[in-house]
Parts: structure tokens; sequence; C-alpha cells
């Protein structure tokens, strides 16, 4: 399976389900998402395997269980290789074009705590903050969740105070719709990106140490 790129309906599928997100619409073009977004995350996914791992394609779906917006798709496509627990590289297809990243996308608990164990201690703290500036020089972006003030344990003078916040951590970038970002180049792009943040990855992988 070859990746050829995304056709210019795949984004016109996404502009058209954020104006008529209903079961109505999804069914008249349940056929366009197969041939122009499922089909080439396939062979995205597929192309990307021998070097990062198998790839979960994420359902079109959305649980609406406990959510206030009961809109029954996601205006997105992803998907996701692992290295750990919601730790991985990412990709994403949507309105706004495609974009990439890696991180750790959501923790609780211990998985936390050991993050932050491992922020906390000088070694592998000034590593990671090391990592992260270079990625932030390299005009990456730095995202998740994050407390407003300290978490537990930790003091607002921390001096790692600013990754101690997070309960996420990922670095990722948007590629738009530049000419790489949708057709057959894409693939190299992602591939060399993703490469880029391996260390993140293997930090994330190796440093926290969970009791």
């Amino acid at each position: 399976m070859q990746f050829n790129g995304f056709p210019t309906a795949a984004l016109d599928f996404y502009d058209d389900l954020e104006m008529d997100n209903s079961k109505a619409f999804w069914e008249a073009n349940k056929h366009v998402y197969l041939d122009a977004v499922r089909r080439p995350f396939e062979a995205l996914a597929a192309a990307l395997e021998p070097q990062f791992g198998a790839a979960k394609i994420f359902r079109p779906y959305r649980d609406v269980r406990f959510r206030a917006d009961k809109t029954p798709y996601k205006t997105h496509q992803g998907m996701f290789v692992a290295v750990a627990p919601r730790t991985g590289w990412y990709f994403e297809l949507s309105p706004r074009g495609t974009r990439v990243g890696a991180g750790f996308y959501e923790a609780t608990g211990p998985r936390l705590a050991a993050v932050r164990a491992a922020i906390d201690d000088e070694k592998s703290g000034k590593a990671l903050t090391r990592l992260v500036k270079r990625y932030e020089k390299e005009g990456w972006e730095i995202g998740g969740d994050r407390v407003k003030t300290a978490p537990r344990g930790y003091t607002v003078d921390h001096p790692r105070i600013e990754l101690l916040r997070h309960k996420q951590l990922f670095v990722g970038r948007p590629y738009g719709f530049e000419a790489d970002a949708l057709g057959p180049d894409l693939v190299e792009r992602v591939r060399t990106d993703w490469e880029t943040l391996r260390p993140l990855l293997t930090w994330l992988t190796t440093r926290p140490k969970a009791d």
C-alpha cells in the first residue's frame, strides 16, 4: 500500500463536517471519509511502521457519554504510535491541515508522580530542560494541560516549576497546507520530525521510575 498524499476531498470533508456534524451527513459522505481520509491514513501508517512501530488510527466517533457537547463525530483524524501507556508519536489531519507531535498525553497517579520526580531530580530534570529549550529554539510548540500553581509537594520557586506544572507534556508543530503537508512527500516530513522527537520519548520512557 503506497501513500500518495491526502486529496483535497479530505479537507473538504472535515470543513463540511464542522458545519453539519450529524448522522445524516456522515452516512451520506462515509465513502468520502473512507477513500479520502481512512485509506490514506492506513497507507501513511504502513510507510512509517518499520521505523516507529504500528500506529493506532483513532475511531471517528466521539465518546459523548459524559460531555455537554453531544456532536457524534470528531472533526479531525488522528493516529498514535505508543512507546508506553499514553506516550508516543502523533499525527493529525483536520480542516487546518496536518500536524505532528510526540509526548506524554495523559497521566494520573503513580505515572504522573514518577514523571514529576524525574523532573525534580537535578540530573534528569536538567536533561529535559535542555531538550525542551532546544525544541523551542527550533520552532516547536510545547503543549499539555498544566496546573495553575505548584503541584502538591513542590514549591512555586522550584527551578523547573514550569515543567512540573505539566499534567501532559507534548511537543508538536502544524504543517498547515504546504505541499509536503498533504502530498506524497509528507511521509518523509513526518519520518524526519518523529525522529527529531525521539529523544523526548526516550526521556519519558527511561527517566521516570515508578515506585
